[in-house]
């Protein structure tokens, strides 16, 4: 364990600061929405959305925000990210929390993200089965799997050129679920990810920085997949970390795309993707 010096310290008094904040702002926004429903349970009748797309109406959990609190404010470890690019999804889950949020990756800030989506599904994903382990350990309540990746850094650049030569890859056809044919397919994840529709993605793994390393390839095209499939209302907000790496960004280019670019800072970047819709052009995702 790498001991901090005072700004990392800083940086951790910031970080429960935050969490607090998180924590006062949920309670008061649930309880306003809980008291309009409760005063207005027509609404429930009156929407077109199927019930799998209608939030949850749940009191944040207490406990939750205050383990976070409680780690981030005596921990020598801090987020893997840095407080501005924390702020950027922050910001965003303050707007749209209890809400539907996957992460690729699994680390010391998962409890972050999990606190802050309190009363929401934070579901992570993490291919290191030893790392998987450990963390779990010391979050046992974290909503978790651990999957493999059928990709290799170093395919990067063949993944790149052989995807539009396969049908299955590309809009109108491209799908995730049992997509053998398309090697940028997550195919294999668990149900769950397939099943439910989620309203912010974050890119932070699988590791990309050696050759053998799976890279986040798949990870950004079933992203890209997955925001063009929704359903209900609204767009899907993407994040995706670590864009000062070549593959990185040039996956992001090619499927997150440059217009649906909203923001960012420092090594993230924030995309907002509208569903096709049926209205998507053949042969292209931007």
């Amino acid at each position: 364990m790498v001991k901090l010096p005072v700004t990392r310290w800083i940086l951790a008094v910031l970080m429960a600061l935050l969490l607090l904040g998180a924590f006062l702002l949920s309670d008061l926004i649930l309880q306003s929405f809980a008291g309009n429903i409760a005063l207005n349970p027509p609404f429930l009748r009156q929407t077109s959305l199927p019930l799998r797309f209608i939030p949850v109406l749940q009191q944040p959990s207490s406990d939750e925000l205050r383990s976070a609190l409680l780690h981030y404010a005596t921990s020598p470890i801090v987020p893997q990210q840095t407080l501005s690019e924390i702020r950027v999804s922050f910001d965003v889950l303050r707007r749209r929390s209890p809400c539907n949020f996957l992460v690729f990756g699994l680390g010391h800030d998962s409890p972050m993200w999990s606190a802050f989506n309190s009363g929401g599904t934070t579901l992570f994903l993490e291919e290191d089965p030893s790392w998987f382990k450990s963390v779990l350990r010391k979050s046992p309540s974290l909503r978790a799997h651990n999957v493999r990746y059928p990709t290799k850094l170093s395919e990067a650049n063949e993944l790149m050129k052989s995807y539009r030569k396969e049908p299955e890859c590309m809009p109108p056809k491209a799908r995730l679920r049992d997509n053998r044919r398309c090697r940028l397919a997550l195919a294999d994840l668990p149900g769950e990810v397939y099943e439910m529709e989620w309203d912010l993605i974050m890119i932070d793994a699988p590791k990309g920085y050696f050759a053998e390393a799976p890279g986040r390839m798949g990870a950004i095209y079933s992203a890209a997949v997955m925001a063009r499939e929704r359903k209900g209302e609204g767009f899907t907000d993407v994040f995706l970390h670590d864009v000062d790496r070549k593959v990185e960004k040039k996956f992001a280019m090619e499927f997150l795309c440059k217009k649906y670019l909203v923001g960012g800072s420092g090594r993230l970047w924030h995309f907002r993707i509208p569903p096709a819709s049926g209205n998507e052009t053949a042969g292209t995702f931007c």
